[in-house]
C-alpha cells in the first residue's frame, strides 16, 4: 500500500467506526429519528450536532493553514447554484434514507455489522449510481 493513502484509510476507518458507535448503521434508529410525529428518537441529533461542532472548528482553523497536511491545495466546491437535478437527487436521497434507514456511508459501514441487509442496500445503491451514470452519459 502506498503510504500516501494511509491517511485516507485511517479517515475511512474512523468515519465507519463513528457511524457504527453513533447508531447510524441501525435502520430502526434512523427511522425513529425521521419519525417526527410518532415515536421520535433524538439520539442521532447528538451525532449530527457532534459533526457540526467538528466542522465549525475545522472551518475556523482552515484559513490559518498554508496548505493541507496530505495534499498540495485545499479543494472546495466551486458551484453554489441549485438545479432541478440537484434538488431531485436530494429528494431521492431523502426518500431512500427514510425507506431504508441508511445512506451510503452507514450502509457501507453496516456491511460489517449486518452483512445481508446492508449488502441488499449497497447493491441497490450501486445499481442506482450506475443508472444515473448511464442516463447522464445518454444526454
Amino acid at each position: 500500500m502506498n503510504l500516501r493513502n494511509l491517511p485516507i484509510l485511517i479517515s475511512g476507518i474512523l468515519f465507519g467506526a463513528g457511524l457504527a458507535l453513533g447508531g447510524m448503521t441501525d435502520p430502526a434508529r434512523v427511522r425513529g429519528f425521521l419519525d417526527l410525529l410518532g415515536n421520535w428518537d433524538p439520539t442521532l441529533a447528538f451525532v449530527m450536532g457532534g459533526a457540526v461542532l467538528v466542522m465549525v472548528v475545522a472551518w475556523q482553523l482552515q484559513p490559518r493553514l498554508a496548505r493541507p497536511l496530505f495534499a498540495d491545495t485545499f479543494s472546495f466546491p466551486t458551484r453554489s447554484d441549485l438545479t432541478p437535478r440537484l434538488i431531485g437527487g436530494a429528494a431521492l436521497f431523502g426518500i431512500g434514507w427514510g425507506i431504508a434507514g441508511l445512506c451510503p456511508g452507514p450502509g457501507i459501514a453496516a456491511l460489517v455489522i449486518e452483512p445481508i441487509s446492508a449488502a441488499i442496500f449497497t447493491a441497490a445503491m450501486l445499481a442506482g449510481m450506475a443508472l444515473a451514470r448511464l442516463t447522464e452519459d445518454a444526454r
